[in-house]
């Protein structure tokens, strides 16, 4: 198994950390994810025989990393997706975009369309065919070498949101070569899944996670003891 950090384990939950360009869950290329890892970590941890049951919750970009939660069961991903589906689950982010944004906080409003044969996302009118609203709040915590730290709050969960909302307001993020619009950087998206909060599904106790951002590049230009 990997080096992934755990951040809470019970019979119900597993909350961990997520490294930046690790997939979520398996896809085409075949490459390593996240979601195959911690069900290895299970099976051996608890010498489980045969398939091990893991629901994935939601899911990260694979450039992006930070806190996820999966259900071990699967009344318990169940209830964890039905608060993401009326707005119990809450995500905050991290991101570090070019330039200074005009208002140092607010709302974006768009209507995305995902090209599935591309895996790109674009704005488009609101009554285009499967069009989806996506919704979010952004604030300024601080500016430095012509780049600023936002955090972000997701209201809606569309596929490429924070990135596509992000560069069609003028800033998009640091690295993101597919959406910005004149990006050198090399690596990773300075995108980062700061935390969650929900509420557990069979207690209802109301549980919080954070984890910063890696100590580098280009999240140390700014001070992280938020």
């Amino acid at each position: 198994m990997r080096d992934i950090p755990i951040l809470y384990e019970d019979n119900h939950l597993l909350v961990v950390v997520k490294p930046p360009n690790l997939l979520s869950q398996g896809d085409y290329t075949g490459d390593r994810d996240l979601l195959t890892i911690m069900k290895e970590y299970i099976r051996e941890r608890y010498q489980k025989p045969g398939n091990v049951y893991l629901g994935l919750v939601h899911r990260l970009d694979r450039p992006v990393g930070g806190v996820m939660v999966f259900g071990k069961t699967s009344k318990g991903a169940a209830r964890l997706a039905q608060q993401i589906r009326e707005g119990g689950f809450q995500r905050r982010y991290l991101g570090v975009v070019e330039g200074y944004p005009r208002h140092l906080s607010g709302s974006l409003r768009h209507y995305l369309l995902k090209d599935k044969r591309r895996n790109l996302v674009r704005v488009v009118r609101p009554h285009e065919e499967g069009a989806q609203e996506a919704i979010l709040d952004y604030e300024v915590l601080a500016m430095s070498n012509s780049q600023s730290l936002v955090r972000i709050h997701l209201r809606t969960g569309r596929s490429h949101q924070i990135r596509v909302q992000l560069a069609e307001m003028g800033h998009p993020l640091w690295g993101d070569r597919r959406y910005g619009q004149n990006q050198r950087q090399q690596g990773t998206i300075a995108l980062w899944a700061e935390g969650i909060s929900f509420r557990h599904p069979t207690t209802r106790e109301l549980l919080d996670f954070s984890r910063r951002p890696p100590q580098s590049k280009p999240w140390t230009a700014f001070d992280l003891e938020l």
